[in-house]
């Protein structure tokens, strides 16, 4: 299967960083991907296990191959939930990076779908996301519910709720 150029960027991004401590400029990324300005998330698994998930929800960089880059890397060494990736792991890594269309507003969760939508949900200054077509979460209510954990928001809580579509790229 030839890899996308998203997916071909977040790897050499993350390989360079891990071996190097070197960042990659965009120069040679894509002309597509240096055309376009979105929010991305770089996911990262070790034999079909996450072990890395950063992104950002709108652009927040000069464009898209950017915004991969440091989402890579900010996935590759941030993620709180995981010690930094080492050089001897790179091998075995899968790597799918997800360019988020812009978000909806939504009344309830009747109008969303886990497999096509992933969803914000915020409440004064906390927001928590999750990515469509998830392992494991198969119902609206699933979705929303891990979403508003990862943003400490109590189910007393009132919160606003958004949907997104993404391009999945493997």
């Amino acid at each position: 299967m030839t890899q996308s150029e998203h997916v071909r960027l977040a790897r050499a991004t993350i390989e360079s960083y891990v071996k190097s401590g070197e960042i990659p400029d965009d120069a040679d990324a894509a002309e597509e991907l240096r055309a376009q300005r979105a929010g991305a998330f770089v996911s990262i698994k070790k034999r079909g296990v996450l072990r890395g998930c950063i992104g950002t929800i709108g652009p927040t960089c000069s464009n898209l191959a950017r915004e991969i880059i440091r989402n890579a890397v900010q996935a590759t060494t941030c993620d709180p939930r995981f010690e930094p990736i080492s050089a001897d792991e790179l091998d075995d890594l899968t790597i799918s990076v997800d360019v988020l269309h812009p978000a909806e507003e939504v009344g309830d969760t009747g109008q969303l779908d886990p497999k096509s939508y992933g969803v914000i949900v915020s409440c004064d200054m906390r927001r928590g996301l999750l990515l469509p077509d998830l392992e494991g979460v198969e119902t609206a209510e699933d979705q929303v519910s891990i979403a508003c954990r990862k943003a400490c928001i109590l189910p007393s809580e009132p919160f606003k709720l958004e949907r997104f579509k993404v391009d999945r790229f493997t």
